[in-house]
């Protein structure tokens, strides 16, 4: 029987160009999809009642390493050199799968809990064949929809980062993806997290595209950050080696050349901004502006939680004030008005939303509230004294609203958030959690001492 709800009398912002925004409109669901956008709908269903509130489609986080999350704030002033050091080389190796399960359910919830329907899980924690396992099935059970990367395993910052010869695991890859995606129309699907060139070499870079390339996979790949790889010139190295392609997603990207920007474009490759962790932690200028220059649409994503925090709303701000901070400073040195290609908040909302479901190659599904797609839809309160009253809604959310203001989060057409509250036990993923951190803290404490 045909389950069906409909969101009545909200301000909808569809992000589908073709329909525009609804000052008040209803958006029907049946069963795990939309079925119709309209000012006016009637139906026999389940109403949610969205007066007063802001209706978009699900955020999309295009690059978290969800597996930080019982690790949450243990760098506030860690540059990106200081993150491989006391995360990657000290945290990591301590990781036990129950870990990576109560961090991949609490960061799954959190993701939830802002609105983030949507998540490209980059899963560098796969120090065992338990760990990828631990990491899928929190996934799973919170219900968000996500893409997960398989990445590498990180016991040794030496042997996975410095000139790498070890490969990720393909016959595992291959267990996960006959195992828990057996296609990829799923709620979940997967991708494979690789570290690329400057980190691993060459015949590790081939083997891993290829890989990805042999089982039908998109790949994810952090490029071109901070004082050391920004000096890799890892698309040219990609070039040469023959491996870009429309099946790439180029993380931070910070310290292109124009000709890489341009064979990124050229091969159809695709962009994720971590603008709050770039500026904070050294990485390098978000290159919003560079993107739309050559023709790219990019996303955002919130990377590190060891760091920043674990919002859209922070990283949609982030990279709409660092951008125009640089435009601004340039445009006063040169004593010239700002361009009309000024970033806008439309934009900031298309990067969080239409954008990433772009880059993470599901915008047939995701993204925009267009019939036919699935019904991963938000709700933000603008009743509240931080969002009202609201002249502009776009602007309402981008520069306005919080967490605090996410309503109600379905996904797939099931709702899980509701009334500002996630539905599950989210007691049980606190305390999960929690347990971790401190088997991680006394962990590393003892090796530190043993040292």
């Amino acid at each position: 029987m045909t389950h069906r709800m409909l969101l009545r009398g909200g301000h909808v912002l569809t992000m589908d160009p073709q329909l525009g925004d609804l000052p008040q409109g209803d958006i029907l669901i049946e069963d795990a999809k939309i079925a119709a956008v309209d000012q006016h709908i009637e139906a026999d269903a389940e109403v949610i009642d969205a007066t007063g509130h802001i209706v978009i489609p699900g955020f999309v986080d295009t690059h978290r390493h969800t597996w930080e999350a019982a690790i949450r704030g243990c760098a506030p002033n860690a540059t990106l050199d200081d993150y491989f050091v006391d995360v990657l080389d000290t945290f990591a190796p301590a990781y036990r799968p129950d870990d990576v399960y109560a961090s991949n359910l609490a960061g799954s919830l959190e993701c939830l809990n802002a609105g983030i329907t949507t998540l490209v899980d980059w899963s560098h924690i796969n120090n065992t064949p338990e760990h990828p396992d631990a990491a899928v099935t929190a996934l799973r059970d919170t219900g968000i929809r996500a893409q997960y990367a398989y990445g590498s395993a990180n016991t040794s910052l030496a042997k996975y980062w410095f000139n790498s010869a070890e490969v990720i695991p393909g016959d595992d890859v291959r267990r996960v993806r006959e195992t828990y995606f057996p296609g990829d129309d799923g709620l979940l699907t997967l991708a494979l997290a690789t570290r690329g060139p400057g980190f691993c070499q060459d015949d590790v870079v081939t083997a891993e595209w290829g890989l990805a390339r042999e089982l039908g996979i998109p790949i994810t790949v952090h490029v071109a950050m901070g004082r050391l790889a920004g000096r890799y010139a890892m698309v040219e190295q990609l070039d040469r080696l023959g491996l870009l392609g429309p099946d790439t997603t180029y993380i931070h990207s910070c310290y292109f050349s124009d000709h890489e920007w341009q064979r990124v474009a050229d091969t159809g490759g695709t962009i994720s901004i971590a603008a709050q962790v770039e500026m904070q932690m050294g990485h390098g200028w978000p290159p919003v502006n560079k993107s739309y220059q050559f023709g790219l649409r990019p996303s955002l994503s919130v990377d590190v939680v060891t760091t920043v925090p674990g919002d859209m709303f922070t990283q949609m701000r982030a990279a709409f004030g660092g951008e125009r901070a640089r435009v601004n400073a340039t445009c006063w040195e040169a004593n010239t008005g700002v361009p009309a290609t000024m970033l806008t908040a439309r934009q900031m909302l298309e990067m969080a939303t239409i954008n990433g479901a772009h880059v993470a190659g599901l915008e047939d599904r995701t993204g925009s509230l267009t019939p036919g797609k699935q019904a991963d839809v938000v709700l933000i309160d603008a009743r509240a004294v931080n969002v009202a009253p609201v002249i502009d809604p776009v602007a309402a959310v981008v520069l306005c609203a919080d967490v605090s203001n996410v309503d109600t989060v379905i996904v797939d057409g099931t709702v899980r958030k509701r009334d500002g509250k996630l539905v599950g036990d989210i007691d049980r993923a606190r305390e999960l959690v929690e347990a971790s951190r401190d088997h991680l803290v006394n962990a590393t404490a003892k090796a530190t001492a043993a040292a």
